[in-house]
């Protein structure tokens, strides 16, 4: 815990920036009735029979100190999806980058051995090299800002119902383009010292 608190508190340093990173999911749902548009006096209403289509997987990348998101809609989300992520964010978002910072829980898929799952050895140590990776401990997902911007996303974007993959892809671009054209940040207050007071709990007794 207190190593990611102070990765949080390192000043914006864009050689060696600070990326939170989250999955998450959503159900695709189709309606069986067209839903009847609202009008004056009548709010629009939606029949409660749909039909399921499957389940999208989100992958959220944030970086909170200048206010960047990037989201990625799949079908899976397994050791290579997230291999193929990070070589993306590497290659593409931060190609001018030393390394990342990268903030992320401990699921099992989170973790070197998926480059070379993934990629030839030579170019998965390419990438593994230029990771500093930082993981919450367990029980501490609460501690990874990426999951502040999930709920955002799912607030905003996500919580009707949506029919199928290129529908949810193209209203999750159009939410990230705009949040990011508004530089949206994370401003987290939280501190090491904070916690040694409000988490004493989890010291130990000496």
């Amino acid at each position: 815990m207190e190593d990611v608190l102070d990765v949080y508190h390192l000043p914006y340093d864009p050689d060696y920036p600070v990326i939170c990173m989250d999955e998450s999911c959503k159900q695709m749902i189709g309606e069986v009735r067209n839903p009847i548009p609202c009008k004056s006096g009548h709010p629009v209403r939606i029949d409660d029979e749909y039909v399921r289509h499957g389940v999208a997987e989100i992958f959220m990348e944030v970086e909170p100190l200048a206010g960047k998101r990037h989201v990625a809609i799949t079908e899976h989300r397994t050791k290579k999806e997230w291999a193929l992520q990070i070589k993306q964010m590497l290659d593409e978002r931060y190609k001018n980058a030393i390394q990342v910072r990268l903030v992320m829980d401990n699921l099992n898929t989170h973790n070197i051995s998926s480059l070379y799952e993934a990629f030839e050895p030579a170019e998965a140590r390419r990438l593994a090299k230029r990771l500093d990776i930082h993981y919450t401990p367990k029980h501490g997902s609460w501690l990874n800002m990426a999951e502040i911007e999930l709920s955002v996303l799912k607030g905003q974007c996500l919580s009707g119902r949506i029919p199928d993959m290129p529908t949810m892809q193209t209203q999750v671009s159009a939410w990230e383009k705009e949040r990011n054209s508004c530089m949206k940040k994370i401003s987290w207050q939280f501190k090491t010292s904070d916690a040694r007071i409000k988490l004493k709990r989890l010291y130990p007794n000496l």
